[in-house]
């Protein structure tokens, strides 16, 4: 039956080597075979293993399921091609099917001599050789080459260079997270006018962003949504904690250009280097970010296992791009990771002490997890404001200490004036025209400071020092030393368990530290120095031999400037992964970045300065039938700006942006009594009224019960796990947070506002504010349409004057604007909210 079955198949042997086992075969067979015949011993059926060559050709209770070279007689392609239900593989119930050409794919690699090969992800990179291209004038460094190799096959070019404009915003966003400004703009226009100049002008501002202090924060919100950074404790009650100094210091590391293995070490093992350093111990607060878990009833043990646990699996994710996760309650299905890698993995982080407060009350049996702390002194900045602080507050009290003793000004003239004129002392309030004509010895220390306060409220010098002083002291005493989550390891370590099914009360066989085996087989048995700790993981994570760190480092990177990774799965390089769209690329990227030095800013700037990367991303018919999701890079992607960029971004084209950075979380506007909407505990918003408000959205409060709304609207996540990428979604809420959040048309206003002050007429004053807002002219149909808006706004507001006060009279806004025209500003109001809604404006081009 089998033979008459294979003679039907119309197969298309190959005479070559066949298919490539890690491009094309490893990925049919883990998809629809390993759930029951993979690396997993529990779940296989059959006794048959499909995932090595051994299992496969000795076979299982019905024998060999493949004999190489032969597919007639090989019966793994006699169950695939079986029209009998009972017969067929996979099964029915599965829900999978394989495709004619999977099937002929199988029967050409069975054919070939079933050739297995190692899956790419776990060997080591090794730098490939450039290949050549028909057109070397495309060729700005070897990604093009490759990207070039590629397209050529398929028939494919680059599209045009984008224009300069373009080219500066879209550096801009992709390097710092912010607009360029008019001037930058105009500058590099001019330059790139000059073909002799153009590409030096590049160079300058490729090297200009990367130096900017704005780096940092625009490449930190990535690194923190892996490392999970929030303000609180998660769960229900979601206490606020102290964790900014953490982020801090990824901002500061990321602006030094910290070497990626040095900034690798110091988050996970910071605490154990020789004679740790304040910064090294504060960066351990990678792994203290974990959420934890104060409600009635948790176990501490429990809540701790818990820590343990999301500290592998972050781990796994962020520096090797696997699923280590799925061998916590059996072995892994698919990728060869046993539940004792698991464990042995799960004992670098199980030696952190915890420390439990009980509450006083001894009925009550909630549990307040506090856990290792460090304090802190002041910052460098903070100490450096301090002492301006300081000297701006003794510069102002000396200066009201000379107006209350002025001669002619000061409180004696002003209290003889009043006891000596009857009319002047008619204009007081009776208790105090009863107390001014007392002598000063006869009033007591209260009826003074009545007198004294009286004074100060109507002279006209202190009117406006008072004020300043006391907002000067609020800010000083809102700098004092802080204390952050940090990693401490215990003196006498705990022993370790593989957790049968995962539970923390069902301990099996003791394990102790090793990295996976596939990955690292030497360090197996490596305790001849005492048990492996988090420094010997953090040191093997970064070491050249390891197969995975830097690729799963550039692959990110790519991916936020390209749109995509090479490896389309972020988080996982696995069996399962999708296969790399440019493998070689991926390759050259990751040995580049190891050779530099684990260099980010080179390799960013390798990314940069490619073609690829200064395409058009305008969409042709014919690309896009031939490419629709640019996997090839014929053109440059396009995408939505992420949440904190949105903002970010609107904040700078207003011009309310602040470049304040570093410090306790910021409180901008958010809906009243939200927080009392989403968990049992409330922490107290406390809105900012200056500066603060305007900061940017890496300083926001991240309280992962109810994340910042409008952040949340565009996709921000909760951070109660690692975030490896951003769903990026278009819905109405969106567009009706641009419009009607508060805090946007704050911004809105002010862009009004500096759009009339700026320039001078209806039509300079909307290519003004197109310009602010895409970096670029509009053409004459976008004019009309904004020429069209304005007009029917002005005509309204000049009928309705009060409507126009009352929509500038919103009592959320802080800004003050300059512009005294009510009419004109609401109308030019609605023409910046609609620049500000634009989809270009909240684009990556």
């Amino acid at each position: 039956m089998r033979s008459s079955i294979l003679l039907l198949w119309p197969f298309a042997v190959m005479a070559s080597e066949g298919p490539d086992f890690g491009r094309e075969i490893r990925p049919i067979l883990a998809e629809n075979c390993y759930h029951c015949h993979g690396p997993d011993e529990q779940a296989r059926e059959a006794k048959l293993r499909l995932d090595t060559f051994e299992g496969a050709t000795t076979g299982g209770e019905t024998g060999p399921a493949i004999v190489p070279g032969k597919p007639g007689e090989s019966e793994l392609m006699a169950r695939i091609l079986s029209p009998d239900a009972d017969d067929h593989m996979p099964p029915q119930d599965s829900k999978r099917l394989l495709t004619p050409d999977q099937k002929v794919l199988l029967s050409e690699w069975i054919e070939a001599g079933a050739k297995y090969g190692e899956h790419w992800a776990w060997q080591k990179p090794l730098r490939p050789t450039v290949p050549s291209v028909e057109d070397p004038s495309l060729v700005r460094n070897p990604i093009d080459s490759f990207l070039l190799r590629k397209l050529q096959q398929e028939g494919l070019s680059y599209s045009p260079e984008v224009d300069p404009a373009a080219l500066l915003r879209r550096l801009s966003l992709d390097l710092i997270g912010l607009p360029p400004n008019l001037e930058e703009i105009r500058v590099f226009e001019d330059t790139w006018a000059n073909s002799e100049e153009r590409e030096k002008s590049y160079d300058e501002a490729v090297n200009r962003l990367l130096s900017s202090p704005r780096f940092g924060e625009r490449w930190g919100r990535p690194w923190l949504d892996l490392a999970r950074y929030a303000d609180s404790n998660g769960f229900q009650a979601d206490q606020l904690r102290p964790s900014w100094s953490y982020r801090d210091w990824v901002i500061r590391a990321l602006n030094a250009n910290m070497p990626f293995n040095q900034f690798t070490v110091e988050q996970i093992a910071g605490d154990l280097l020789p004679d740790a350093t304040l910064e090294q111990r504060v960066a351990t607060g990678f792994h203290r970010t974990v959420t934890c878990n104060v409600e009635a009833g948790v176990s501490p043990e429990g809540n701790r296992v818990d820590q343990v646990i999301d500290r592998v699996n972050t781990t796994a994710t962020v520096w090797l791009g696997v699923t280590l996760e799925c061998a916590q309650c059996h072995d892994h299905k698919y990728d060869p990771f046993t539940m004792e890698d698991y464990y042995s993995f799960f004992d670098f982080f199980n030696h952190t002490p915890l420390e439990v407060q009980l509450p006083s009350n001894k009925t009550d049996v909630s549990h307040d997890f506090v856990g290792p702390y460090l304090d802190l002194p002041l910052a460098p900045e903070e100490k450096s404001t301090a002492a301006s602080l300081d000297q701006k507050i003794a510069t102002a009290v000396t200066q009201a200490n000379e107006a209350i003793s002025h001669p002619d000004s000061g409180f004696a003239s002003w209290e003889a004036l009043m006891r000596d004129d009857q009319a002047a002392r008619n204009t007081l309030p009776d208790e105090l025209r009863k107390l001014v004509l007392l002598s000063g010895k006869n009033r007591n220390k209260n009826q003074k400071t009545k007198l004294t306060n009286y004074f100060r409220a109507k002279n006209p010098a202190l009117q406006k020092l008072d004020p300043e002083i006391a907002s000067l002291r609020k800010k000083r005493e809102e700098i004092k030393p802080t204390k952050t989550l940090v990693m401490v390891e215990m003196e006498e370590r705990r022993t370790t368990h593989i957790l049968t099914r995962g539970e923390f009360l069902s301990p099996g066989q003791r394990i102790q530290a090793r990295t996976p085996s596939i990955l690292s087989p030497s360090q197996k048995e490596n305790v001849q120095n005492g048990p492996l700790d988090r420094l010997a993981l953090a040191q093997w994570l970064v070491d050249r031999d390891n197969p995975l760190t830097a690729r799963v480092a550039v692959n990110r990177w790519w991916a936020e400037l390209f749109g995509s990774g090479i490896v389309a799965t972020l988080e996982d390089f696995g069996t399962q992964s999708e296969p790399p769209s440019h493998p070689n690329l991926l390759d050259w990227l990751a040995v580049e970045f190891m050779e530099s030095g684990w260099d980010m800013k080179h390799l960013l700037r390798v990314m940069v300065s490619s073609q690829a990367y200064r395409q058009s991303s305008r969409v042709t018919p014919a690309l896009l039938e031939k490419d629709p999701l640019n996997l090839l890079l014929a053109r440059a992607p396009r995408f939505r700006l992420n949440a904190e960029r949105i903002r970010d971004n609107a904040l700078a084209i207003s011009g309310l942006l602040s470049r304040r950075m570093f410090g306790e979380p910021v409180m901008p506007f958010q809906p009243p009594g939200l927080w009392r909407q989403t968990g049992r505990n409330e922490p107290k918003w406390l809105e900012a009224k200056d500066e603060d408000r305007w900061r940017r959205g890496i300083y926001i409060v991240y309280r992962r019960a109810a994340p910042y709304p409008s952040m949340v609207n565009f996709d921000a996540p909760d951070r109660a796990a690692c975030s490896v990428a951003r769903a990026r979604t278009n819905t109405p809420n969106q567009a009706l947070t641009l419009l009607n959040d508060p805090a946007f048309v704050e911004m809105a206003l002010a862009l009004a506002d500096r759009i009339l002050q700026e320039s001078s007429s209806p039509g300079t004053r909307i290519r003004h504010g197109f310009r602010l807002a895409v970096s670029r002219l509009p053409d004459s149909r976008e004019s009309g349409i904004i020429d069209q808006l304005l007009l029917e706004r002005l005509e309204h507001f000049n009928a309705h004057p009060q409507e126009a006060a009352d929509l500038l009279g919103n009592p959320h806004f802080v800004y003050q604007p300059q512009t005294q025209n009510d009419p004109e500003l609401a109308a030019w109001f609605y023409v910046a909210s609609a620049l500000l809604n634009l989809d270009e404006t909240i684009t990556r081009n």
